[in-house]
């Protein structure tokens, strides 16, 4: 049974979303700095439903040493505009190193940016896992001068 949010967007299974995180290997991890919302990109690996990111020292790390609360979320888009979807997991995040039988089930390999030399492995385990999926043309919003206001007016669908 297809699903729709008060968008229009089609909501995704917990299923669909593990899928699709599976199916990437760059997100961005939301987490605080110093009580202030900060976004990082990150390369990933999904193990077992869990999202696993090698971080160099710093807010991630932390995160992960203190077991925040974090959020961890992944897309994708048609160039052309037509379809694309969204998954958004928030879960506590840890060190993989706490937890020897995930260390275990990594296998295979990870391709990042940063030094892997001087890194550790951090993970999230979702506790709370949504996405989205949009398909057909977008909407297009004209802006313009109105009464004194900007005034937005959908064309085309």
């Amino acid at each position: 049974m297809t699903r729709f949010d008060r968008n229009g967007l089609e909501t995704l299974s917990g299923a669909e979303c593990l899928a699709l995180l599976g199916s990437n290997d760059f997100g961005r991890i939301g987490l605080s700095i110093n009580a202030l919302p900060a976004i990082l990109p990150v390369n990933y690996k999904v193990v077992d439903g869990v999202v696993v990111i090698l971080s160099a020292g710093g807010a991630k790390l932390s995160a992960a040493a203190n077991h925040s609360v974090v959020a961890f979320e992944v897309d994708n888009y048609s160039p052309s505009g037509e379809y694309g979807w969204s998954v958004l997991a928030i879960g506590v995040a840890f060190r993989v190193e706490d937890e020897p039988e995930l260390l275990a089930r990594l296998h295979g390999s990870m391709e990042v940016w940063i030094d892997a030399s001087a890194a550790t492995l951090i993970a999230i385990r979702p506790d709370i896992i949504s996405g989205r999926k949009i398909e057909g043309p977008r909407h297009r919003m004209m802006f313009g001068p109105g009464a004194g206001t900007a005034v937005a007016t959908v064309v085309g669908r």
